[in-house]
């Protein structure tokens, strides 16, 4: 669970879907009844959140005036993002993206392309955040559920 909070706004570390085992481990001791309404609801949003940390990014792109060249742009940088051996490659990729494919897009629109591209990383710091809202919820979840079974936990 811990992991899970701190990857959710560190980009090596997986976030919600750390959290999401966490709380799943926690279900699968012999001492937790099994809550199969919460686990399902919590993989579903958990799943929806990982797909929208892709997504979000590129709506800001687009949000910002980016054409569909820096959304791509967008996109393929937060892939090589992910990919590269680099410090802060999720955060870098997706940015940098967004004004290659802008730049690529109109050359001569330097302003239009770096708002793009900020846009890009306000979607990514907006996705970051929806992330560990939901990571703290499920700690939540978790400290409150091992409190109630403390005694056949402990």
């Amino acid at each position: 669970m811990v992991v899970g909070v701190f990857g959710s706004f560190l980009p090596v570390l997986p976030g919600l879907s750390s959290c999401w085992v966490g709380l799943l481990l926690l279900y699968l001791t012999k001492a937790v009844d099994n809550n199969y309404w919460l686990l399902g609801i919590t993989l579903l949003l958990t799943i929806i959140i990982t797909v929208l940390d892709y997504i979000i990014p590129a709506k800001g792109t687009k949000k910002f005036g980016g054409s569909s060249y820096g959304v791509w742009g967008t996109n393929i940088g937060l892939i090589i993002g992910i990919l590269a051996p680099i410090p802060f490659g999720v955060i870098i990729g997706p940015f940098v993206g967004a004004l290659v494919g802008e730049m690529i897009y109109d050359s001569t629109n330097h302003k239009r392309a770096l708002k793009a591209a900020t846009g890009s990383l306000l979607g990514f710091l907006a996705s970051s955040f929806i992330n560990f809202v939901f990571c703290i919820i499920y700690f939540g979840i978790f400290i409150h559920t091992t409190w109630e079974y403390r005694n056949l936990l402990f």
